[in-house]
């Protein structure tokens, strides 16, 4: 390790000991068959691991077949999807990786195209799509279908979901369970007032419209001892008038890490087509410091983050405790080799590719 490098410097999460901060953020893949994991997600994320990035995220696992972004998406809705997962972890596991999942479900924004098909959305009635559910009755674009009203019921069973895909992501092996709240997925269309129209005690108020991703992580919280650790993703503002903004978000992640949630991985956007996103580099990184800061929280940064000096100083800025990157991952499966090139000339490289180090 560098002695001044905190990139590549360890970090802590209870028993879970991450090599350095590079963490593989989740990318969907549009490649699985009725839920099912196969080999393209094996060599996908086998590729990046003999990289040795800190840990691997995984791609949004749906914790319902309705809550698939696309009829390409992974699930975890039913024991036999474990199996492949196991064989994918004890690859990553072989690495020196800390295994992750996203657990999702995309709510109104669900049964689409895959996106180099168009991502157009089906209708329920085509044999490639279905009903979508959300906090909402207005659909994510003009002339989409409406989503359905979550009844109460549905959001019991909603948080079930959530705690037995979680507890079927433990016994395929993975250390890191994220949930993801952000991107305008259906905990988000919870959380953000631009979307949830609800007028019962799951919407209006601040904490009714966060009562949703809080009963979730109350009920996932005892399952989390000390060799796994609870990760949320959030999008820190919706960029638009009237939505869910930072000063939301910390009040929220305030109460996260009061239920035991070890990191925030901090994003943005997603809520809707009527966004507008200032993109630069490291746009997303002061959400970060902000909600590291006033919730004494540990924080991922990402987004156009895809230099080895910029995520060092980002470190080094006390901005975040993390990198997540991920299209630079597609773009370099063995990024972490080059900006080790950088920041760290000893770091271990694999032997079978140790000729290549100079």
């Amino acid at each position: 390790m560098s002695d001044s490098s905190l990139l590549f410097s360890p970090i802590q999460f209870k028993n879970i000991r991450l090599a350095n901060r590079i963490v593989v953020s989740p990318m969907c893949q549009y490649t699985a068959i009725n839920g099912y994991a196969n080999n393209w997600h094996l060599i996908h994320l086998g590729q990046f691991a003999i990289a040795k990035p800190a840990a691997i995220i995984q791609e949004a696992t749906a914790v319902s077949p309705e809550g698939r972004i696309s009829y390409g998406d992974l699930g975890l809705w039913e024991d036999e999807q474990i199996e492949k997962y196991q064989e994918i972890v004890s690859f990553i596991k072989s690495q020196g990786v800390v295994p992750g999942i996203q657990l999702a479900h995309a709510g109104r924004k669900a049964s689409t195209e895959k996106p180099w098909l168009g991502k157009t959305q089906f209708p329920p009635e085509d044999t490639k799509g279905w009903q979508t559910i959300s906090s909402t009755d207005k659909p994510f674009r003009a002339g989409e279908c409406a989503p359905q009203h979550m009844s109460i019921k549905d959001i019991k069973e909603l948080i079930i979901q959530f705690k037995n895909a979680t507890i079927r992501a433990q016994a395929a092996g993975y250390q890191i369970i994220e949930i993801h709240a952000a991107h305008g997925y259906l905990i988000h269309q919870f959380l953000s007032p631009a979307i949830n129209n609800r007028t019962d005690q799951y919407g209006g108020t601040f904490e009714n419209r966060i009562r949703i991703l809080i009963e979730i992580i109350a009920e996932l919280k005892d399952l989390f001892q000390e060799d796994h650790s609870l990760w949320v993703r959030i999008s820190a503002t919706d960029w638009m008038a009237n939505g869910w903004d930072l000063q939301q978000s910390i009040q929220l992640v305030k109460q996260l890490k009061a239920l035991g949630v070890d990191l925030i991985d901090v994003s943005s956007g997603g809520a809707a087509p009527e966004q507008v996103i200032p993109i630069k580099a490291g746009y997303q990184v002061p959400f970060s410091a902000a909600i590291r800061k006033e919730c004494n929280v540990k924080t991922g940064a990402v987004g156009l983050i895809n230099q080895a000096i910029q995520a060092e100083e980002i470190l080094q800025n006390q901005a975040a405790d993390l990198i997540l990157i991920g299209r630079e991952f597609l773009r370099n499966p063995h990024l972490t080799f080059d900006w080790a090139k950088e920041l760290d000339p000893d770091f271990s490289w694999p032997k079978q590719y140790s000729r290549a180090k100079k």
